[in-house]
């Protein structure tokens, strides 16, 4: 969850950016090809900047460290099999980090499969057993493999773009057919700017279902990968452990986003990027996506 948390942050951010500063240089023109070609840009811009600052962006949100050096034989052991899933995989073998946290987690960004990274949070070294670390190890080995982030930022830059340029051809139509006002005035500049700037708020919440279902639907097909990778027993296993770990009381209310599974109501399901955990473990025990 944490991967695509980041992503979806930077990715906002970004585009944020740009806005502000296309109103700041009076580049927020409202011809049509401008329109067309600023929403192209703009849509992708954030989305593959994300993709590309991913892994330091993650690292440093995390504070993980990246292990080259084992200092025990558990970070020996993971390194071991990772090298062995990448193998079995056909992928570059992953930069392996662990990060201090309370809750149990782990994640897997990179801007291609040959450039990724796997964190793990020592929590969830301390609290389950080899044959579900590696089911986890698995699981975020699939996401890697499967280019889960490369499609990520596909999806999103398409979002993005259908997002900006419906929320300046909207404004545009209201500002120059219904309100009939002078294109030239700055008082219609401004409201164009500031109908533009809340239209891209409302569609880009509306937009980001389509990319949560993407992210959930990833989900079971990365804990099929990761059973066929480990074993179904295996991954069941794991599943069931981190919902033992899910009371984040005791943490900041920021890191809550963070959690890769987490009590949400049936409306916010729209919004979330994992599957209920009870949905996964029936997927698996009746081998669907598989």
């Amino acid at each position: 969850m944490i991967r695509i948390f980041l992503f979806l942050l930077t990715n906002f951010s970004i585009i944020i950016l740009l806005f502000i500063l296309s109103v700041l240089f009076g580049l927020h023109n409202r011809s049509l090809l401008y329109i067309i070609c600023s929403t192209i840009i703009t849509g992708f811009t954030g989305s593959i900047i994300s993709l590309l600052l991913s892994k330091k962006i993650a690292l440093f949100t995390v504070g993980g460290k990246i292990i080259t050096e084992p200092k025990n034989e558990l970070e020996e052991w993971v390194l071991k099999i990772i090298k062995k899933q990448s193998l079995r995989l056909n992928v570059s073998n992953p930069e392996f980090a662990i990060y201090d946290s309370e809750s149990v987690n782990a994640f897997a960004t990179g801007y291609s499969k040959n450039s990724s990274l796997i964190a793990i949070s020592s929590m969830l070294l301390k609290n389950m057993n080899k044959k579900e670390i590696e089911a986890i190890i698995a699981h975020e080995m699939s996401h890697i493999s499967n280019g889960d982030m490369v499609t990520m930022t596909l999806i999103q830059g398409v979002v993005n773009t259908f997002t900006i340029f419906l929320s300046r051809g909207i404004a545009y139509i209201i500002c120059n057919i219904f309100l009939k006002s002078d294109t030239t005035s700055n008082k219609n500049k401004t409201d164009y700017v500031i109908l533009t700037f809340i239209l891209e708020l409302i569609f880009g919440i509306a937009a980001s279902c389509i990319t949560m279902w993407f992210s959930r639907k990833r989900e079971f097909y990365a804990d099929a990968s990761a059973a066929k990778l480990s074993s179904t027993k295996n991954m069941i296993s794991a599943l069931k452990s981190l919902q033992n770990y899910t009371d984040l009381s005791n943490e900041p209310k920021n890191v809550h986003a963070l959690c890769i599974n987490g009590k949400i109501n049936s409306f916010l399901d729209l919004f979330s990027t994992h599957p209920p955990i009870n949905v996964r473990i029936q997927a698996l025990n009746k081998k669907k996506y598989m």
